[in-house]
């Protein structure tokens, strides 16, 4: 799989306080790699760093093998958290000055910019000024601002922010068709249901430092114990005692069972009292959002979560 960026042992400090520390990955061509972390763990810190907003103290990013500091800001996207269009330009003239920032030709610019603000739902809003616009509306055309060039890496942080839940569907569908047609796409989000949906794979920094790095499965795999959800009236102190069930916790009719990581699910299965109460039962694994607050909050720590390196 051909690499667009490669992160290489990177730290940055503010005074005496380490930010980030020895932080690697790759990003690849058409795929989608998360960045997560919760607030203040260096994830806007490693994405400043590669924009170039600031550079680090140690290691080397490497665009395409252009080298540190040599990164081509024609070839990037970015779409940052903090939103910042000009509130008096029209929707049009902004999104040509932003292509226009990046070399790409003005006439390809427009044609792309019509058919973009055709697909999000924006067609007639070309002069309209950017104030008049909502917020949803203001966010679709950040969004467009940022791949108006057709970007080989496209940056994306917190991309659902604020938009309801049409938006959002436009924005996964669209975010994967761009990683279908080649382009890199780092993204950044606190929202994990979209994570899980959209990305390949995950890099979660906690702290500073690296705490996963895998696909998907391999997170499951190694974090997400299996639970079991059953619908009923049983009592909680016999479920307590079923084999594995490392914990049970009661949800409106329902019971959900944890069950500890070296449960076999089919022989676990076979063992279930038949005079229990079940209307409904599922297995599945618990959510990466799961994860995400096990580890955030040290349940599942760094030291429990061994790194995974593919």
């Amino acid at each position: 799989m051909e690499k667009v960026l490669s992160v290489s042992q990177l730290g940055k400090s503010f005074k005496d306080r380490q930010i980030i520390s020895d932080i690697s990955f790759e990003v690849h061509k058409g795929e989608i790699m998360a960045v997560l972390g919760p607030n203040g763990a260096g994830k806007s810190t490693t994405i400043r760093n590669i924009m170039g907003i600031m550079y680090p103290d140690e290691g080397d990013i490497n665009f395409h093998g252009y080298g540190d500091g040599a990164i081509p800001r024609h070839r990037i996207g970015y779409l940052p958290e903090e939103r910042g269009l000009y509130k008096n330009v029209k929707v049009m003239d902004i999104l040509l000055y932003f292509a226009e920032l990046k070399d790409y030709p003005a006439k390809k610019a427009k044609e792309r910019a019509l058919h973009y603000l055709k697909k999000f739902d924006l067609e007639g809003k070309e002069k309209t000024s950017v104030e008049e616009l909502s917020k949803g509306m203001g966010q679709k055309v950040q969004f467009i601002a940022s791949i108006i060039h057709e970007p080989e890496l496209l940056i994306l942080d917190e991309p659902f922010s604020g938009l309801d839940p049409v938006s959002q569907e436009l924005f996964k569908k669209e975010i994967r068709n761009l990683a279908d047609n080649g382009t890199a796409i780092l993204l950044s989000s606190h929202q994990m249901n979209l994570v899980e949906e959209l990305c390949d794979r995950l890099f979660m920094i906690h702290r500073g430092q690296k705490v996963i790095y895998g696909t998907l499965d391999d997170v499951k795999a190694r974090y997400a114990n299996f639970k079991c959800t059953i619908r009923g009236r049983n009592d909680r102190e016999r479920l307590q005692q079923l084999t594995d069930v490392q914990r049970v916790e009661e949800q409106e009719g329902r019971s959900v069972l944890h069950l500890s990581r070296e449960t076999h699910v089919p022989g676990w299965l076979r063992q279930i009292p038949e005079e229990l109460d079940i209307q409904e039962l599922s297995i599945d694994r618990i959510s990466l959002h799961e994860i995400f607050i096990g580890i955030a909050t040290d349940r599942l720590g760094a030291k429990e979560a061994d790194l995974i390196e593919k």
